[in-house]
């Protein structure tokens, strides 16, 4: 069988938070309120999440703030409504959702942007996250790679070790210009069930930070780079809504 596309966020859509059942979502959110205290310059609290997967970050979000998510997987929204009863939440792409409101905030987070295969989608999605905010309101953007730093040979393993249920998940990445291009075995295994084997190849346009902010000035951002991020060597792009 040949690799797919978004494997993690279709088929295995019931096992993403098992494959990420180490990550700190409460630790993260708390730093990603501390970024939105420090630069927003607007008065309200409403945050979007764009990308919010099963929710896992709204859940916390929601405390301190009114909440909206959008994500282009209709399983993983699924899990979200679960997860979140009565709030807002819409199948949507980076590139193209356009909203009635607008927000204080909008994040997007964790490989949404290790989608994007070009330029141009690149800056449609900037642009979008920008028209959602209200003057003085803030970006929080995870960037993908930094081409300056990918070393030839990255792999990456995650694996969970539960009593009914063993996830794994093995990556390794090769670099096409700058494209970077990860492919990805998942093995599921869980009590009274075969073992499921599946592949995954994904395509992301690697940018480096100095350009990535200067694409978000170009949409209206006041933009800067945090090189403390969510992921090692990842890094924030900050962008503050013009206006």
């Amino acid at each position: 069988m040949s690799p797919s596309r978004f494997v993690m966020f279709h088929e295995l859509a019931p096992y993403y938070d098992t494959y990420l059942a180490e990550k700190d979502y409460r630790g993260e959110c708390r730093y990603l309120e501390s970024i939105a205290r420090r630069f927003g310059r607007s008065a309200g609290r409403s945050w979007l999440d764009v990308g919010c997967g099963t929710g896992r970050h709204l859940v916390y979000l929601r405390k301190n703030h009114s909440i909206m998510g959008i994500d282009p997987s209709p399983e993983m929204l699924r899990i979200a409504h679960r997860r979140l009863p009565g709030t807002r939440l819409e199948v949507g792409d980076v590139r193209t959702f356009r909203l009635r409101p607008k927000f204080d905030v909008v994040s997007c987070l964790f490989g949404v942007f290790g989608h994007l295969e070009n330029e141009r989608d690149v800056r449609r999605a900037l642009a979008r996250i920008s028209a959602h905010l209200v003057p003085g309101g803030v970006a929080i953007v995870e960037p993908w790679v930094d081409p300056a730093h990918y070393r030839a040979g990255m792999i990456h393993l995650m694996a969970h070790d539960g009593p009914t249920t063993k996830a794994i998940r093995l990556s390794y990445s090769t670099r096409r210009g700058d494209l970077l291009v990860v492919r990805s075995h998942y093995l599921l295994a869980v009590r009274g069930r075969p073992v499921h084997h599946y592949e995954e190849v994904n395509t992301g346009l690697m940018v480096a930070p100095r350009h990535l902010a200067e694409m978000a000035e170009s949409v209206g951002l006041r933009a800067r780079y945090l090189r403390k991020g969510l992921a090692t060597g990842r890094g924030l792009l900050v962008g503050v809504k013009r206006g």
